[in-house]
């Protein structure tokens, strides 16, 4: 199986917002670092799995990363000279 294109961009858990209703789901505010400063925050469920299969929440301050990847058919060349 070929890997697919990737990136992997430093991160920091900079806020937990609780959820406002019954139901709803507690949210894990990320800040990318190298991304525009207007599109730099992210806001995902903070529910993860830890290697043992138990259920584990990002803390306040955490360093995560940030993968984004995708099928190499989502892809094109780049034929310019910027880095990355």
């Amino acid at each position: 199986m070929t890997e697919k294109p990737s990136t992997t961009l430093p991160a920091t858990v900079e806020k937990i917002i609780k959820p406002v209703a019954p139901g709803e789901s507690e949210k894990a505010q990320i800040a990318i670092e190298g991304a525009d400063h207007l599109y730099r925050e992210i806001r995902i469920e903070n529910a993860l799995v830890d290697e043992n299969g138990k259920k584990v929440k990002l803390k306040l301050g955490a360093d995560v990363e940030v993968t984004v990847e995708a099928p190499p058919e989502a892809t094109t060349p780049r034929h310019d000279s910027s880095p990355g």
